[in-house]
């Protein structure tokens, strides 16, 4: 995490437990941390953005690969917004961090979004990982790399997803070190929640991944070290969702920038 997120964190002049006053902080620039640690009672989510003619398609593709890419949302062309998952929200400007693809390469990385945005544009917000982090918690499952300010790793698998039209790529995972008490429990809990990835898909066997170094990961972020005791545990990332449209070579894509998520007004679901 950089120095600016972390001073975000500790002096933060928003409520952070609010996630309307998270995406009017994150929209003025007063905050541009990582949001899993704020807003840690809603639902977060990944943004996909495709141009209208391949919408339907990434739809389809989704929904053939719920394990990565579990569809909360979907927006109307042209909308920055998706009432069903907040009264308040801009998809151009409210997670703080972009990735903008043109013919399947990034183009660039902006903190807004909406000069590159497009009239036919449809937005999917996708399950993730940050929702059941927070539910994990509440279990007493620790999660080490929140208590270090850091994000989960990511790793690109061996494993092809099930491909639909122009989109297919390999599954992406992120990694989480625990102890084998703590990865027992969090598989079961996560199991539970289908709508946030599920079930971890390989615990321990990085090597059933293709994944030789658990040092290298995706996008070069994210706590990739294990202590004494802990073994790493991997679940199925909306990350994957960046790889389609790579390999789509989409005339314009925009996604999330890693660990800047779009933060909803959905409550996280209760026992």
């Amino acid at each position: 995490m950089t120095q600016a997120s972390l001073i975000d964190i500790a002096r933060p002049d928003f409520d952070t437990d609010d996630p309307a006053a998270v995406r009017r902080a994150i929209r003025e620039g007063r905050f541009t941390g990582f949001t899993n640690h704020v807003a840690r009672g809603h639902v977060q989510g990944n943004l996909v953005a495709v141009p209208e003619a391949h919408a339907d398609a990434f739809e389809l593709y989704c929904r053939s690969n719920p394990q990565a890419l579990p569809i909360l949302g979907r927006s109307a062309p042209g909308s920055r917004e998706i009432p069903e998952l907040a009264a308040d929200m801009d998809l151009a400007r409210d997670t703080g961090g972009y990735m903008v693809f043109r013919d399947g390469e990034l183009a660039e990385t902006p903190r807004d979004a909406r000069h590159a945005w497009a009239d036919d544009l449809v937005s999917f917000v996708l399950g993730c990982s940050f929702s059941f982090e927070a539910i994990l918690q509440s279990h007493g499952v620790r999660l080490r790399h929140l208590d270090e300010g850091n994000v989960s790793a990511m790793y690109e698998t061996a494993r092809e997803t099930v491909p639909v039209g122009p989109f297919g790529g390999r599954l992406i995972v992120s990694m989480r070190a625990l102890s084998p008490e703590d990865a027992v429990r969090a598989t079961i809990l996560s199991a539970r929640y289908p709508q946030f990835h599920g079930a971890p898909v390989s615990l321990a066997l990085p090597g059933d991944l293709g994944i030789g170094d658990l040092g290298q990961s995706y996008g070069g972020h994210g706590l990739t070290r294990l202590n004494p005791g802990e073994v790493p545990v991997f679940w199925a990332c909306g990350a994957t969702g960046q790889n389609a449209v790579r390999a789509a070579r989409l005339p314009l894509c925009i996604t999330h920038y890693k660990a800047h998520m779009v933060v909803t007004d959905l409550p996280l679901p209760k026992d």
